[in-house]
């Protein structure tokens, strides 16, 4: 029988629109925009499964849930993707690239930037699990003999305790989430115009950094020239004062 941990006290430390089971299991199930029997799911063998709708709270949620239980190792993708968002695809993208300047690299998702995770945190999820992709895949029996496959597959808990994550849940990336832990994404069109909101932002900052090292430079090379010229001017007088005597 392999090793297993017990989870960060008061597991699934973070909450949201998902239904839990056993908590040694190695299997989460993430739907994305599905809506399937979360609770069958759980039944089936799955430690967690719930939704992702949105490429940056539903994918920190995600990962605070999973780093906290050493147990899951395995992240198993199925539903539809979500228009606009892609947070499957984005999910994808952040397990295999990781994250530069908080964006997730190479997601194709409207606005993909994680703001509270860590550099640690993303690569204890990259090391403690495999993602699974059946996107696509509603059938729930289908989706049960994967988990059982999985389950086959169980390599233990990761080697290491628990990690705890505190999330600021703010309603940037859906309304009710606050209050409800379920996410209610934006509408493609919507994502579609904050990440270009959010693109401009990032030009703005990038140009005002720009500026200040041209008026720098700028102003650098005027003070240059002036000492030289007063250099020069020292030199030269000291010259036709030499020369008068």
């Amino acid at each position: 029988m392999v090793d297993k941990k017990s989870p960060a006290g008061g597991w699934p430390i973070i909450q949201g629109d998902y239904h839990t089971g056993d908590a040694n299991s190695p299997v989460a199930v993430i739907t994305m925009g599905s809506h399937l029997d979360e609770t069958a799911i759980c039944v089936a063998g799955a430690a967690l499964a719930g939704s992702c709708k949105t490429e940056n709270l539903g994918i920190e949620k995600i990962v605070a849930n999973v780093i906290s239980n050493p147990n899951i190792r395995f992240v198993l993708l199925c539903g539809t993707e979500v228009k606009g968002h892609l947070s499957g695809q984005s999910i994808e993208a952040m397990h295999k690239n990781g994250v530069e300047g908080g964006k997730i690299v190479g997601s194709t998702g409207a606005i993909p930037f994680l703001e509270n995770l860590g550099d640690s945190d993303i690569k204890r999820f990259q090391e403690q699990v495999e993602l699974i992709n059946i996107m696509e895949t509603e059938d729930l029996n289908v989706i049960a003999a994967k988990i059982n496959e999985l389950k086959a597959r169980d390599p233990g808990a990761f080697g290491a305790d628990p990690v705890v994550i505190q999330l600021s849940d703010d309603d940037s990336s859906g309304g009710a989430g606050a209050e409800s832990g379920e996410e209610e994404p934006l509408t493609g069109e919507m994502a579609l115009i904050t990440a270009r909101i959010k693109a401009i932002q990032m030009m703005v900052t990038d140009i005002g950094y720009r500026n200040r090292f041209a008026s720098g430079l700028y102003g650098g090379k005027i003070e240059g020239l002036m000492i030289g010229l007063i250099v020069s001017l020292v030199i030269l007088g000291a010259l036709i004062g030499v020369q008068v005597i």
